[in-house]
Order: C-alpha cells, then structure tokens, then sequence
C-alpha cells in the first residue's frame, strides 16, 4: 500500500545518561573521558514480544531482542554489509555452492559452556522441521536437503562447518546474518520445550547481551555477556526494554525520562515534534499493506480484491496520516532494491501496476470491477471486517479504509486486537481483511516475493498459485542473475 519510513525518538542533549544507542557493539558513551554513571538504557520497541526463539519469530520487535541475545556466523555492520561474527572467516568453492566457515576461537554460550559447529547444524535443522512450523522455514530453501528437510550443513569439527547450496546464492552470508540462522542449544531447548524462550533462567544465547530479568508486561533487562567474544567493545552495561504497545504512553514515557528510545509515536503528534534534535526519520525496505483472506468470500474473488485496492487512496494516507516521508506504493516490492543490472533499481524496471496517485480514476475502475464481481455499487456484499493491532496511526489507517470503501459501498467495521492475539488471529487465518507490513530482510527482491508460495509461513493471505510457486521455484534454482530478474517481476 505504501513505502514506510521509521520514526525513531533517542533522547539527546547535555544529559547525564547515556547515548540513546542500542546497537550492541557500539563504545560506552564518555563525557570527557569519563565513563558515564548511569549503566542501564531503558528503551521501547514494541510490547511484549509473540515470541523471542530465533527460529519461530517473524517480527521485529522480537528479532531486535534477538540479535541483542543471539549473533549469527556473520553479522551485519552499521551499512548493513555482512561482516563476522561467530566466524572467524570463511571461504566459498569455486563454484559458490560450498561456504566453509571456521568459528572465532573460545567462542562461549551465556552459561559458559562452548559454542560448537554442531548448534548451528541442529539450530538449522530444527527450523525446517515439520514439527517446529517456523514461519522462516522457507529461507532455509537455498541450501541443498532443503526439501527433504535434512540440510547439508556439516560441522567437521568443533570450529569447522561446511554449507553446501543448491546453486549460488549472492545473498547466502546476509542470510547467516538474519535471526533464524542464529545457533541454538540443543539441550535448553529439549529440557524445555518451547518454554525455552519464555525465562531469563532458560533463554540462554551466545550474543553480547544476555536476559537477567523478564518480567511479562513490564520489562526485559539484558545485561552484557562477560562471555562474548567482543566483550570489550560493548556500550551500556544494561539494556531495558520496557514492554508498551500503546504510542501515547511511549511518547508520555519518554517525556519523563522513563524510556531514552522509542521507534514510533503517535501520529497526530508528529508535526509538533519533526522539527526537534530528538526526532529522527530512518528510510526501511518495507511496504504498508493490507492482507486479503483470500479463502474467505467474498474475498475470493479476485475482482473483489481489485476493487478495494484500486479504491485506496494511497496519497492521502501517505499525506495526511503517515506524515513522515512515506511514498504511495504502485507495486509490493520496496523502492531501494537493485535489479540485475546494479545501475537501476527493482522498482524502476518493473513499475507500477497501477498509477497510484490517480485516485478518481482508480475509483471509478474499483465501481466497474466491482459490479463485474456481482455487487453492484456494493450491493448483496456483507459487512467486512478490517483488523489491526493497537496504535492510533494504525486505527487512523483503519478508519481511512473504512471511509474509502464506502465509497465504493462497501462496509467494513474496524477491530483493534492486542499485539499477540493480532498475529496468531492473522497468521491463522482467522481474519477477512487484516493490517500487514513488511521490511526487507535481506538485499534481493526475492525477500518480498517467497513469502507468498503456497504454504508458506508469513503468506497470511492463504494465497496459493501454482505459475507463481513455479517462478520462485526458478528463482530460488537459478545461478543466472538476469534469468533471476526476470522471473522476479513476472512474479511480482
């Protein structure tokens, strides 16, 4: 639907707590060469998390948590390039289908007990199984053993472990870098199920923060890990990340000094503020949109569909209730991706599917199609029923497609869920129209696309189409960056 832009608010100025910094390896904040007093930042991104098990969660107040508490064989530096983590090195076959990555020396879990070749291997494993239904199981993809849900991932060693890939995949080390490739302790989570990652006592990582205290609906305080490899060059001793899920409290919060960080706010207050040293705007690969349940009738007619996307007024939204640099999306894929030729971008080469800021236009095909569809000026079509999880910008959202379907006659009435119960009431399909967003989890346009083959974790859509699984299947298959391409927009 859109383009999204981040807000973020760190507290600054002359004060005596800490930069509002929370990235794990940055220095400890000094103020004339002295290290400063207060050792706990306290920061708000989001509620309490669905889940923080690297392998089940798929969103992104919790993947925060984990790379907080959890780091790959690579890792991601401040311009997002791969860089090493847990490894040490690695090297790639002349072919680019075997990576052989030889791990940092003493690497250590957060209860001191080594950190092998083998937790990447059963980490890995254990999210293609069947019987952990990770929603992320489908980037496991590239590698060979994939379908037969047995990767060819091999710890030679201790410190050694071999990945073979079906074919060359330019974006293989980004993925080590992601959340759901983190390692995983086999025992931990054997002894305990998937309450695992529910307590400090058991959430036990090799990241360089560890959780000390996690009190549900209040506070997860992460402590740095004296057994991290980069120790040394940890910034604050604590991170607190206080649990809000309502934008008016993080704002109130951070007014009081209770909270030096919060990543959104309410929008309706984001013209008093943009103008302030606090207020940072951050661009996102990401797209704003709106999940149809496409097994749910009416929504499973495609007309119907069409109808109510093409009567969205994107511009307005962007305008009027965004307020912070979002664009009117013409197509899924972000803006910011390259295409084959790196000169050009994804977007520029496929264009818009429609023309976004034609609004009356697109109103008038949204009526034809929607009497093509049988429902003439919305007539004989039930009340539909739009949800989304709290926050007055996603309510306003709501009530905006709530007023622009009407003009179509199409009534919808609006549901706000708590965050938890907003994602399993998606993820299961127990919605009819549902708020939805995605960023990027990796530099290739394939990010946004192989989440909708037909079963797979994130499509919340339920959508099923055997030409699109097939191109994603070309996609994921072919080592010929332009075939790639090309079958990326037929897809898209």
């Amino acid at each position: 639907m859109i383009m999204i832009s981040m807000i973020i608010l760190p507290a600054c100025g002359n004060q005596s707590k800490p930069g509002a910094s929370a990235s794990p390896s940055a220095p400890t904040g000094t103020d004339g060469g002295n290290k400063s007093a207060v050792d706990t930042l306290a920061v708000n991104v989001g509620p309490d998390p669905d889940t923080i098990d690297p392998a089940l969660n798929s969103a992104v107040d919790g993947a925060t948590m984990i790379i907080h508490a959890f780091e790959g064989l690579m890792t991601l530096d401040k311009n997002g390039v791969p860089v090493e983590g847990q490894a040490a090195s690695y090297k790639i076959s002349e072919d680019r289908k075997v990576y052989t990555f030889t791990l940092r020396d003493g690497l250590k879990w957060s209860d001191g007990e080594p950190v092998k070749a083998s937790d990447f291997v059963y980490a890995w494993n254990r999210a293609v199984s069947p019987d952990t239904a990770a929603d992320y199981e489908y980037m496991f993809d590239v590698i060979e053993g994939y379908d037969e849900k047995k990767l060819n991932v091999v710890a030679q060693d201790d410190k050694t472990l071999v990945v073979t890939l079906k074919v060359p995949t330019p974006y293989f080390l980004e993925l080590t870098a992601f959340p759901a490739f983190s390692p995983v302790r086999q025992d931990i989570v054997e002894a305990n199920g998937e309450a695992w990652a529910t307590t400090a006592e058991t959430y036990i990582g090799n990241g360089p923060y560890k959780v000390t205290e996690w009190v549900p609906g209040s506070h997860i305080l992460m402590t740095k890990n004296e057994n991290y490899w980069d120790y040394d060059r940890l910034g604050v001793e604590n991170i607190k990340f206080v649990l809000m899920d309502d934008d008016m409290a993080k704002l109130n919060a951070f007014q009081k000094e209770e909270v030096l960080l919060i990543d959104d706010m309410p929008n309706d207050e984001i013209d008093a503020w943009k103008d302030k040293p606090e207020f940072h705007l951050e661009g996102q690969l990401g797209t704003y949109y709106v999940s149809f349940n496409v097994q749910a009738a009416p929504l499973d007619n495609k007309l119907v569909r069409e109808a109510l996307s093409l009567a969205i007024d994107r511009e307005f939204i962007c305008k009027e209730i965004g307020k912070a640099g979002q664009q009117p999306a013409g197509a899924f894929v972000s803006i910011g991706l390259s295409d084959s030729d790196p000169t050009k971008e994804f977007r520029e080469v496929g264009g818009d599917y429609y023309n976004p800021t034609d609004y009356e236009g697109n109103l008038e095909k949204a009526k034809q199609l929607l009497a093509q569809a049988g429902y003439p000026e919305g007539k004989g079509l039930p009340t539909l029923e739009y949800i989304y999880n709290e926050g007055t910008g996603h309510q306003a959202i709501g009530e905006a497609l709530q007023n622009m379907w009407s003009k179509i006659g199409v009534n919808v009435s609006l549901v706000s869920q708590e965050w938890g119960t907003f994602l399993n009431t998606r993820k299961n399909g127990d919605y009819q129209i549902a708020r939805n967003g995605w960023l990027g989890d990796y530099n290739d346009p394939i990010s946004f696309l192989d989440m909708w083959v037909t079963g797979g974790g994130n499509n919340d859509a339920q959508w099923s189409n055997k030409e699109y699984d097939a191109l994603i299947a070309k996609v994921k298959s072919s080592s010929d960056q332009k075939e790639r391409y090309e079958a990326m927009h037929k897809a898209e």
